[in-house]
Order: C-alpha cells, then sequence, then structure tokens
C-alpha cells in the first residue's frame, strides 16, 4: 500500500489504518453506552413519551446537521487532532448524562455529547478515505466496522453486569463509558504521529453536480436511518417491555453478528462492487420494515432487529463508491458535506414521526420501507465500475468503448 504523502517514520504499529481502529474501539465505548441506556434512562428517570423522545433524537441530529462547519475549524486545526477531540467531547457529553435525570437536562447533554460524535465521525471517514488506498479502502473499513462492534459489545456486556448482577446505578455506567473514550483518546494522542493524506484538503465547501447521486443515497440513507436508531429499540421497550439489561443483551448480540459480518461486507464489496452489495442490502431493508410495521411477537422483533443491523452494516460501499468517483481534494469538505445532507431529514423526522408513532406505530415503519425503496432504484443508477467521469449510468460510456479506451490505454 502506498504511504501517505510526508508521513513520519514509525513504528510497524504506529500506521494510518491502526490508528483508524483504536479510534473506532473508542468511539462505541461511549456511544454504545449512551445507546443502550438512553430509552430506560430516559422512561424511567425523566418520563419521556415517545414526543419526548422524538424531540431528543431531533436534537441529537442538530450536530450532524451542522457537520459542514467543520471546515471552518479545518482553518485552524488539522483533522487528526481535531478528531481527537471531537472524541473527548462525545466521553464528556456521555459521562455527564446520567447526572442531568430531566426533560431539559437529556437534551442539553445529548446535544454535547452529539457534537462530539458527529464531528468524528465526519472526521474519521475523511480521514480513512484519504489515507487508505482505493484498492484496500473496503477491508479495512470492514475491518474499522468490525473493532468498533467489538468495542461495543465489551460496553453492552459491561452495561449488562453492571446493571444485571452488580446492580450498579445507570449513573456509573455513563460515567464508565465516557471516562474509557476519553483515555483511549488520550492515549492515542500520545502514541501516534500526525499523519498526512495524498493530497492537501481542500478548505471551502465544495458542492459538485456530479457527485448528485452519492448525495441522493446519503439523504435517504439518513432518513430511513432514524427509523432503525430512534423506533426501533424505542419499540422493543415500550410494546415488548424489554428493560435496560434485555436492551444490553440484544445489542450485545448485534455486535456479535457485526464483528463476524463485516470483514466479509469488505470482501463482497471488492468481489461483488458497490453497486450489487447496495442493492441487496436495501431490498433486504425493505422487508425488514413490512415486517416492523405488524410484528406482535417480541421473539421475532429481536430477529428483525439483528437483521437489520446486518444489513446496515453494508452501508459503507457507499462511502467506497464516493472514494472512486471523488477528486482527492474533495474528501474532506464533502465528508462534511454529506454528514449535513444525511441530517436534513434526520432534523425533522424524529419530531414528525414521535408524533405519528402515538397515534399508529405502523405508519412509521411503512414510511421506512418506502425510503428503502427510494433508495434501491437509486443503487440501480449505480455502475459496476464507477470512477471519475463514470459517476453514475446515465453518464458512463458503453462497455465497447471503456474496452476501447483501455485497449489504446495499452
Amino acid at each position: 500500500m502506498n504511504t501517505p504523502m510526508n508521513t513520519p517514520k514509525v513504528s510497524l504499529w504506529q500506521r494510518p489504518e491502526v490508528l483508524l481502529i483504536l479510534l473506532s474501539i473508542a468511539m462505541p465505548l461511549s456511544f454504545s453506552t449512551w445507546q443502550a441506556l438512553l430509552n430506560n434512562f430516559a422512561i424511567e428517570r425523566a418520563q419521556f413519551t415517545g414526543a419526548e423522545i422524538g424531540i431528543l433524537q431531533s436534537l441529537r441530529e442538530v450536530p450532524g446537521f451542522l457537520a459542514f462547519s467543520v471546515i471552518l475549524l479545518l482553518l485552524f486545526v488539522r483533522e487528526q487532532p481535531l478528531a481527537l477531540m471531537a472524541l473527548v467531547v462525545l466521553g464528556a457529553g456521555t459521562a455527564a448524562t446520567g447526572f442531568f435525570p430531566s426533560e431539559m437536562g437529556l437534551y442539553v447533554t445529548t446535544v454535547v455529547m452529539s457534537i462530539g460524535f458527529h464531528y468524528f465521525e465526519t472526521l474519521r471517514q475523511s480521514l480513512a478515505l484519504q489515507w487508505l488506498d482505493v484498492d484496500k479502502a473496503p477491508v479495512v473499513l470492514g475491518r474499522m466496522v468490525s473493532a468498533g462492534s467489538f468495542a461495543g459489545m465489551m460496553a453492552f456486556a459491561l452495561i449488562w453486569l453492571s446493571l444485571d448482577v452488580f446492580a450498579f446505578d445507570m449513573v456509573w455506567v455513563y460515567v464508565a463509558g465516557g471516562g474509557l473514550t476519553v483515555a483511549v483518546t488520550v492515549w492515542c494522542w500520545v502514541a501516534f504521529p500526525r499523519f498526512k493524506g495524498h493530497a492537501e484538503q481542500h478548505k471551502h465547501l465544495v458542492l459538485r453536480k456530479r457527485y448528485w447521486l452519492y448525495y441522493a443515497l446519503t439523504f435517504l440513507w439518513g432518513a430511513r436511518r432514524q427509523i432503525f436508531v430512534v423506533f426501533a429499540g424505542f419499540l422493543m421497550v415500550e410494546k415488548f417491555g424489554f428493560n435496560a439489561g434485555a436492551m444490553s443483551l440484544m445489542f450485545l448480540a448485534t455486535s456479535a453478528m457485526t464483528i463476524w459480518f463485516s470483514p466479509k461486507v469488505g470482501r463482497m464489496i471488492g468481489r461483488l462492487g458497490e453497486r450489487r452489495v447496495l442493492i441487496i442490502e436495501y431490498a433486504g431493508l425493505i422487508l425488514v420494515f413490512l415486517a416492523y410495521a405488524f410484528v406482535d411477537n417480541a421473539a421475532l422483533a429481536v430477529g428483525l432487529y439483528l437483521l437489520d443491523h446486518l444489513f446496515f452494516a453494508m452501508s459503507f460501499a457507499s462511502k467506497t463508491y464516493f472514494q472512486k468517483i471523488a477528486d482527492p481534494q474533495d474528501i474532506a469538505s464533502t465528508s462534511g458535506v454529506s454528514f449535513t445532507i444525511n441530517h436534513i431529514a434526520a432534523v425533522v423526522i424524529p419530531v414528525v414521526f414521535g408524533h405519528l408513532w402515538v397515534s399508529d406505530h405502523s405508519l412509521v415503519f411503512l414510511a421506512g420501507a418506502g425510503m428503502a425503496a427510494g433508495s434501491l432504484g437509486l443503487a440501480f443508477l449505480i455502475p459496476h465500475n464507477p470512477t471519475r467521469g463514470r459517476e453514475t449510468i446515465l453518464n458512463a460510456p458503453p462497455l465497447a468503448a471503456v474496452a476501447a479506451e483501455a485497449s489504446v490505454g495499452e
């Protein structure tokens, strides 16, 4: 693999991909803790209903909507240290959550946590696509997802032990999760040198017409993701009465499956291409959301949740698609822009659908099936071999012309 330009001499383990994997471990230690405890903490300590949880989730997505502002910060701080700072904010926000068991307290700590989470995710995506070669990116991205899932699995296991075996208060579980993220981040700050990418990044917002399909896929991904993140877990607590320990065990199972599955997705992308992988994902999600709408059996609902999680593990195929069609200098800016596009619907959907949930929860999941169907239609527009100049089948040259061009090149 080519090394990023101007990368200092380092030990064998002090490589960009190792740092990316460690940071991918640090993030879920906080976020998985926050996610596993949220519904029970909100219902039991703050007396939330579907309406309040919808407001909270919309507030959580506002920093994601503003993720484009990371470009302004990059005028003053380089991407790598800024990503580490964002992780510290995520950990601090998570650690503080348990001390504010009220509606306003949960809103404020959620926003703080979310600022760190969304800035970090924006920067992690940008750094990964800059540091990794195109042919290696799917495999390493799969390993990053797997490592994050392993960390999440450990977090969920510790949460279950803390709550159901040792009967710790949720306050101290929040503190432990956030503190571990901060500790790992500080170690990474000290242990790793500062890496640089293959190309100097633009320090202004970039919107290109030829990226329109990636923007559209990102928008719909953000919309239907809210159905899963906000309402699938809430269904388990409100309709089927799962407690925090049971939710942690379910999250533990999804993490274990993702550890096994994500590296296979990376190899699948290399073998089948982004187009086929995304078609499989979206077709599967349509069926899952339709089943969510009418499920009345707790065991079946858990099965749907696990299957849902596996399909979402395939979504990083859209990132490797973008890497293949993007100008190298556009990656940092477009990562910020894509997170903002991802969160346009995310800011609105939890509030609107939270009120819809109160009247009929089936409509929420039927809408998710419709969003997945829209994504499936867009996936058919991805070329089998996307490159710059061949971003969609609408502007891809005929295969005969491509073959002729390759022959001339030889």
